[in-house]
């Protein structure tokens, strides 16, 4: 993490924070109009991101990538936001349900995640993906930036990528937004039932993919390319 960043991190205080993320949402909805669009994972950092998004747009889209491989928790709780929030498009691999997952994590989650959201970004026509980044989150989360281009002519906006874990409960807290029901039972960090476990361990991403070369690491869709070079030409 640069300096200035963690700076940033450190010396902002709650109220501060929300006010930047505010004001990054805004500038970017008046820039790109419907083709912002917030990715949701379901997580709590993703709520705190589309609470604000739909505060400071009303219109605000987004899109769900579910697999066969979630929990019935998430499932639940995916459909109720859905119903409350219609203009959420949920976006599913068409590929069957495997055990790849115990011999190749990283092939599973390109085929169950990655893609999904390459399906999403087209279809929805993004050209601004919002997203629940947090630069403390864990190793793999510190080198990102609150407005990044990683693929040509698609804009990333992290407008919490400051957040500290505490901050993002506080927001969920003081402005009522529910959690998934997982949380309640010591889960930090929500996937596919197979590769999530409750740990104790300091990091938050400790427990994705517990045994594997992944482990605490990423499905892909924030290091992989997600649009081609012919869609940009």
């Amino acid at each position: 993490m640069s300096e200035n960043l963690q700076e940033l991190v450190d010396s902002l205080h709650f109220g501060e924070k929300v006010e930047r993320a505010e004001r990054l949402l805004r500038e970017h909805y008046d820039k790109y109009g419907d083709g912002a669009v917030v990715a949701n994972s379901l997580g709590k950092d993703s709520m705190v991101v589309w609470d604000l998004a739909v505060r400071v747009n009303p219109k605000a889209r987004g899109f769900i990538v579910t697999t066969p491989f979630k929990p019935k928790e998430t499932i639940d709780y995916m459909n109720k936001l859905v119903k409350r929030h219609p203009s959420l498009k949920i976006y599913q691999s068409a590929e069957p349900a495997s055990e790849l997952y115990k011999t190749d994590p990283d092939t599973c989650c390109n085929i169950y995640k990655v893609e999904p959201v390459r399906e999403a970004v087209k279809d929805m026509n993004v050209k601004c993906w919002i997203t629940g980044l947090r630069c403390t989150e864990g190793r793999t989360r510190t080198d990102y930036k609150e407005v990044e281009e990683r693929d040509k002519g698609l804009i990333k906006l992290n407008p919490i990528l400051l957040f500290k874990e505490r901050e993002i409960w506080q927001y969920l807290a003081v402005y009522s937004v529910p959690a998934n029901e997982l949380y309640r039972r010591g889960y930090r960090s929500l996937g596919c039932s197979p590769c999530t476990s409750i740990t104790s361990d300091d990091n938050e991403r400790a427990g994705r993919w517990i045994g594997t070369s992944k482990c605490g690491g990423e499905c892909g869709i924030h290091t992989r390319p997600l649009i081609s070079v012919e869609a940009v030409e």
